[in-house]
């Protein structure tokens, strides 16, 4: 279970850095159907997902446990 808070903690700091994605996302489904905010849709989900997949990636690299060394002849 604390990889799994590790994780939401860690997406949280992410998506704070990247706030620009969901708020796209928002301001599209907000918003007037418009064929002119695509873009928005887009831009928005592309930034989200790379946000999940960094902060994914950060928790595992946390997680990982340190290298073993060989010992030195």
């Amino acid at each position: 279970m604390s990889t799994f808070w590790r994780y939401l903690r860690v997406q949280a700091f992410v998506l704070l850095c990247g706030i620009v994605g969901p708020i796209f996302l928002v301001v599209y489904f907000a918003a007037q159907p418009d064929p002119t905010l695509k873009w928005m849709y887009w831009i928005g989900l592309f930034i989200t997902a790379i946000d999940v997949l960094i902060a994914l990636a950060l928790t595992n690299a946390a997680n990982r446990p340190p290298a073993k060394r060989k010992p030195s002849d």
